[in-house]
C-alpha cells in the first residue's frame, strides 16, 4: 500500500515539474508539504509525539519510491526524518520531544543536522565549531557546510555537532539544538550543484550564538555516540536513494530499449543490450535484498551496523553502474535535458559521498571484519 501510493504521489504531482525545478535550482515549500499531508513526514515517530508509528521498512519504501523518480524530493525527506528527527527522537529529553516533534511531522517544518565542516567530512573528529558554557546559555561559534534542508522557508532549526573544551582542556563533542531564528545564526543556500538541484543545501554560521542551555541534545561529551548512530540510520536512507534511483534508471533504460530500433529491429534483442539491462535487474534484486534485511534487523532491534553499511555501499555503487550503463543505451538522446536520464546520471554522484563515502564504508567494513 505504501509503494503504491508514493509511486502514484511522484508520478502524478513529482515527475511533472521535477525537471522545471532542476533547471531552475529551486526548493518547493509546496511539493514538501504536499509530502507531508501524504504521511511520509515522521513515519517512524510514535503517534504520542504527531507521528505515524511505522516501521524502518515502511519509510524506506516511501524513500525508495521518490528516489525512483525525483532524488531531491527523496533527499528531503531522507535528511529530515533520519538525519534530523531520530536523534531528537532517540537522545531528546521528554520536554524536547514534545516541543519539537509535532512541528516535524507534518511537512510544515524541516530540521537539519549540521556535522559537516569545510575541513571535517570523513574526519569528523575535525569539528571546529565551538561551544562555551555561561551560567544559562551555549554560545555556539564556528561554521558548516553542504547542509541539507538548512535554510528553506520552513526550516525550524539544526543540531550542531559542536566541540566544548573541559576544565581539564580535554574535547567533548557535543550536540545543540539551535533555532532558525537565534541571534548569531546564518543559513545561506548554496547554489550551482551538480546534483540534487531542487533540494536544499546550505552553509551555516555561528557568530556567538547564544542557545538556552536546556537545548542541549543529549549530555556534554555524548556527541560522538549521537552523530555516529545517527549516521547509522542515515545510510538506510541513501542506500534507499540508490536503490530507487537505479531501479527508475533501469525501467527508463528498459522502456527505451524497447522501442529505440536500430538496424531493423528493436535494440533490446541485441545481446550487448539485453545482457546489460540483465545485470540491471540482477543487481537491482541484490541490493534491494540486502537493503531490506538490515531494515529487519533494525525493525527487530538486533544490530544493523554491518549490513547497513554494506547496503548503503552497494546501493550507491550499483546506482552509478546503472545509470551509467543506463546512459549508453540512450546514446546522445541520454545526454539532452529532455531525457531524464541525465538528470538521474547527475544525481547518483552524490550517493558515494554523502553519509560517509564508499572509502569509509570500506575502511568500516574492514575494521568490523577484523582488518
Amino acid at each position: 500500500m505504501i509503494r503504491n501510493s508514493v509511486r502514484k504521489f511522484a508520478e502524478t504531482h513529482i515527475k511533472p515539474i521535477i525537471s522545471q525545478l532542476d533547471s531552475n535550482e529551486e526548493f518547493s515549500v509546496e511539493l514538501t508539504k504536499q509530502i507531508g499531508e501524504l504521511g511520509l513526514f515522521g513515519m517512524t515517530v510514535p503517534e504520542i509525539y504527531g507521528g505515524r508509528g511505522m516501521d524502518m521498512l515502511s519509510f524506506i519504501i516511501a524513500i525508495e519510491e521518490l528516489a525512483r523518480v525525483d532524488s531531491s524530493q527523496a533527499a528531503t525527506l531522507a535528511a529530515h526524518e533520519s538525519l534530523g528527527i531520530w536523534p531528537i527522537l532517540n537522545y531528546g529529553t521528554e520536554e524536547q520531544k514534545s516541543h519539537y516533534l509535532p512541528k516535524l511531522c507534518t511537512g510544515e517544518g524541516l530540521w537539519a543536522f549540521g556535522l559537516t565542516e569545510s575541513e571535517a567530512g570523513s574526519d569528523s573528529r575535525g569539528t571546529k565549531t565551538k561551544v562555551t558554557s555561561t551560567d544559562s546559555h551555549w554560545i555556539l561559534n564556528g561554521s558548516k557546510i553542504f547542509i541539507t534542508n538548512g535554510s528553506t522557508d520552513i526550516t525550524l532549526g539544526v543540531t550542531v555537532q559542536s566541540i566544548f573544551i573541559n576544565d581539564k582542556g580535554e574535547k567533548q563533542f557535543t550536540c545543540i539544538l539551535v533555532e532558525k531564528n537565534t541571534p548569531g545564526f546564518i543559513a545561506k543556500t548554496m547554489k550551482g550543484k551538480m546534483v540534487w538541484r531542487s533540494s536544499n543545501t546550505s552553509e551555516m554560521f555561528f557568530n556567538d550564538c547564544k542557545v538556552l542551555k536546556e537545548n542541549i541534545l543529549g549530555s556534554v561529551g555524548q556527541g560522538s555516540k549521537i552523530m555516529l548512530s545517527t549516521l547509522d540510520v542515515g545510510k538506510l536512507s541513501i542506500a534507499a536513494m540508490g536503490l530507487g534511483l537505479a531501479q527508475g534508471a533501469y525501467e527508463m533504460a528498459l522502456s527505451y530499449a524497447k522501442e529505440r530500433k536500430q538496424f531493423g529491429q528493436p535494440i533490446s534483442q541485441f545481446q550487448a543490450i539485453s545482457f546489460k539491462l540483465a545485470e540491471m535487474a540482477m543487481k537491482l534484486e541484490l541490493a534491494r535484498n540486502t537493503l531490506y534485511k538490515a531494515c529487519w534487523l533494525y525493525d527487530n532491534k538486533q544490530p544493523f551496523s554491518f549490513e547497513g553499511t554494506i547496503s548503503k555501499l552497494y546501493c550507491s555503487e550499483i546506482a552509478k553502474e546503472i545509470a551509467d550503463e543506463a546512459m549508453q543505451i540512450f546514446g546522445g538522446y541520454g545526454l539532452m535535458k529532455d531525457y531524464h536520464i541525465e538528470r538521474f546520471y547527475r544525481d547518483q554522484r552524490l550517493l558515494q559521498i554523502g553519509e560517509g563515502t564508499s572509502e569509509i564504508q570500506k575502511l568500516i567494513l574492514s575494521r568490523k571484519i577484523g582488518c
